[in-house]
């Protein structure tokens, strides 16, 4: 194998691994009531809106595990909170009151769109001859290079994520955020929720204790 076609491997194997330690899921905007004087709070009900049972239980789990694992109590809606609460406002609000919870952080999907990404690579001729692209002066110790246009396609889920104040039931932060490629509920709750936390944490909203 010529020096050129290693040194060309090995850069995209650097640039895989680089992209894969980049987060998934990002910030677009954020609200916060810069008027609410209330102390951070400390037990907080995780409320996912999904069409899906199971979607829906998996995303409280990991949410409320991730913030039980900073110090913050954590409650996944569903143990006080069914499917037939979310469409119903009283039943709704009593579930909240059993909770005993300070705060409740609703979390809904805005909605999946398509996007498309146009980018241009070089890469480096195979043929060991000075000839072609770079016509028959080039140097001979250098390999020729071409563009090679690349076209993806990806998903971005974008989601909002509220947290109320449950005396009031008065919402004290809000944000949207865009997860690329999104692959399952599981997969990227825990980075959404380490975005969201952080974001709570910096408003003092919540104070982490871990």
């Amino acid at each position: 194998m010529r020096t050129s076609d290693r040194t060309f491997i090995v850069v995209a194997l650097l640039g895989l691994l680089l992209a894969a330690c980049i987060p998934t899921t990002s910030l677009r905007s954020a609200w916060y009531d810069s008027s609410f004087k209330g102390a951070p709070m400390t037990r907080i009900l995780v409320v996912g809106v999904a069409s899906n049972l199971t979607d829906r239980r998996v995303f409280e789990d990991l949410f409320a595990k991730a913030l039980n694992d900073v110090g913050v109590q954590g409650i996944p809606g569903y143990t006080f909170i069914d499917d037939a609460a979310m469409a119903n406002p009283e039943a709704f609000d009593a579930g909240v009151a059993k909770s005993g919870a300070d705060g409740v952080l609703l979390v809904r999907l805005l909605a999946v769109d398509t996007r498309t990404q146009v980018t241009t690579t070089m890469v480096p001729a195979r043929s060991g001859s000075t000839f072609g692209p770079r016509g028959p002066w080039g140097p001979p110790w250098g390999p020729a290079w071409y563009q090679v246009p690349d076209i993806r396609q990806f998903q971005v889920a974008n989601v909002e994520a509220t947290l109320f104040e449950t005396r009031d039931h008065q919402p004290i932060w809000s944000a949207t955020t865009e997860t690329l490629s999104p692959s399952s509920v599981a997969a990227e709750t825990p980075g959404f929720a380490k975005l969201i936390i952080g974001q709570l944490a910096a408003r003092g909203l919540i104070s982490p204790t871990k």
